[in-house]
């Protein structure tokens, strides 16, 4: 069990939680979830003792597992090793043990102390240590081949998921995962929800993906209102209780507020009559029936909603036969197709699959998307009649330029636009007041992903093209999309390992898969049932 007693943390004048009191109990799966800014990573370090509460305790196993944000921070050390330091005390009893023996002469001293490390390392598992990080490895899809090599050789996608593989290492008795899906494709994520559904420890996880938090939860810490409130059942059961206890209070504020007009009413008007005693008694009423206000909620909802200037042709694109090489590899084989308008596609399959190639394959003559640096090995690509695209690439933040504020940014893509227009789609993504006014220098990755959306809401293309969209958005700007693009009359291609926005929104696959690419001419649901 892990007990928080009296915590509070501020940083100025902003307080993230005041007094908070909770426990996360042993055998349950905890989703820590609140808006961006909440406090989750801050409230998540506390629980771990990286950050030292401001006041207040906290209680903790002796035993626990941390995903590690740091990508670098083992980078000489070996993949298997690096799983295997999860185990604290079984990666001491290892690096101790090795010391000894690599002295030229042990004392009796020494081989006493050898006893008793090959006693804790017998404890811990320690014999099968290698296998068991091997186990967790493979499930991550990071093959065999990899388990020796040094984590400074591994590419950042796959350094995330050795991390996670050491927190999840030695059996630790809670585990803390902060974003613990973030780079890792549908079929990892998959793995990880199945591991974590038979995890008999405490978890404490926070995610921005709905599905995983519903799928795996069976209670939500939400951080609002300045405090933690803990819900039984998914981030969804939490919204709609959420929902109803805030309508309640506002409702019953409401009631007294009424109420205490009435009150104050015949206050006014008898006060300076003959009926004092029933004045006193009515301002004890009010005062009894005074309400307290309501701290507002923290959370943010953006408005996301894509129109087209005109709809494009039926025919959107057409591509025959795309290859594409790196060296020896073959990403893409002949691959061809046709979208019609109105489809709505998802790009599926483990990361390195091909995802983002072919789509810098069917951009690769469009006018002002295509990267320079991208050559298609063979192949034709035909764009229909109207064809507008806009995209939203997997790396947002270089496609904003700096030295500009966020409206002076977001009005030269339309510079007929009004100041009144461009206020309007910025308040839509939560830049309001003074925030438009922002560097763009000075954005964080989420920002620069609504600000991304932005640009596509002003210049209302027909096709929308987006490279894992999701990355560094929270779930109430996932949300908003999801529902965007399920409402939006034009094209879209779509790369998520997002669940919910695969199962809701497409209603076409491009399933990558060693190789191949299979085109299933449906939705998720029925592409599931015919593989399952």
């Amino acid at each position: 069990m892990i007990s928080v007693s009296n915590v509070t943390m501020r940083y100025g004048s902003k307080v993230l939680f005041e007094e908070v009191s909770t426990t996360f109990t042993e055998g349950r799966r905890y989703g820590l979830t609140g808006p961006n800014g909440a406090g989750k990573s801050t409230f998540m370090k506390v629980l771990t003792g990286e950050l030292d509460p401001q006041k207040g305790t906290v209680v903790r196993p002796r035993k626990f597992g941390v995903l590690r944000q740091d990508q670098f921070a083992f980078d000489a050390y070996r993949v298997i090793d690096t799983v295997i330091m999860g185990n604290r005390p079984l990666w001491a009893a290892l690096e101790e043990r090795d010391r000894i023996y690599e002295k030229s002469e042990m004392t009796d001293e020494d081989g006493m102390r050898l006893g008793e490390l090959e006693g804790v390392i017998g404890d811990e598992d320690g014999y099968t240590a290698e296998s068991d990080a091997a186990v967790l490895l493979q499930g991550l899809d990071i093959p065999d081949e990899l388990h020796e090599r040094k984590m400074g050789e591994l590419q950042g996608g796959q350094k995330v998921r050795v991390l996670l593989a050491q927190a999840l290492f030695g059996k630790p008795e809670a585990l803390f995962l902060d974003e613990p899906t973030n780079y890792l494709d549908l079929d990892s994520i998959h793995w990880l929800q199945d591991f974590l559904l038979n995890y008999d420890g405490t978890l404490v996880a926070i995610s921005h993906d709905r599905h995983f938090l519903n799928s795996v939860t069976t209670h939500t810490a939400d951080i609002d209102y300045q405090t933690i409130i803990t819900y039984t059942g998914g981030y969804d059961e939490m919204v709609m209780a959420k929902t109803q206890i805030r309508s309640r209070l506002e409702s019953e504020n409401a009631q007294r507020e009424k109420k205490i007009a009435q009150l104050n009413e015949f206050i006014a008007r008898f006060a300076a009559g003959t009926r004092s005693s029933q004045v006193t008694s009515r301002r004890k009423e009010v005062e009894r029936l005074q309400t307290n206000e309501l701290a507002r909620s923290n959370i943010q909802r953006p408005f996301i909603k894509f129109d087209q200037v005109r709809p494009s042709g039926k025919h959107v694109l057409e591509f025959k036969h795309l290859t594409k090489l790196y060296g020896d590899l073959k990403v893409l084989d002949g691959f061809t197709a046709n979208v019609l308008r109105g489809e709505k596609i998802c790009l599926m399959g483990r990361n390195g699959a091909g995802k983002t190639t072919l789509i810098k394959s069917l951009l690769a003559n469009y006018p002002g998307l295509s990267d320079s640096e991208f050559t298609l090995d063979s192949g034709s690509v035909f764009w229909g009649h109207e064809a507008q695209v806009g995209y939203f690439p997997q790396d947002v933040g270089s496609t904003i330029e700096h030295g500009l504020t966020v409206a002076e940014w977001l009005h030269r893509w339309d510079p007929k636009a009004t100041v009144e227009e461009i206020r309007g789609i910025l308040g839509q993504m939560l830049f309001s007041g003074e925030e438009g006014s922002k560097p763009t220098k000075a954005l964080s990755g989420g920002e620069q992903a609504r600000l991304a959306f932005c640009k596509l809401i002003l210049t209302k293309p027909n096709i929308l093209i987006f490279d894992e969209p999701t990355n560094h958005l929270d779930l109430e700007s996932i949300n908003a999309l999801n529902i965007a693009l399920q409402r939006y009359e034009g094209t879209v291609l779509l790369v998520t390992h997002d669940h919910d926005l695969i199962d809701e929104a497409a209603t076409r696959l491009w399933v990558f898969h060693e190789g191949s690419i299979e085109d299933f001419q449906g939705p998720y649901a029925e592409w599931k049932g015919k593989h399952s």
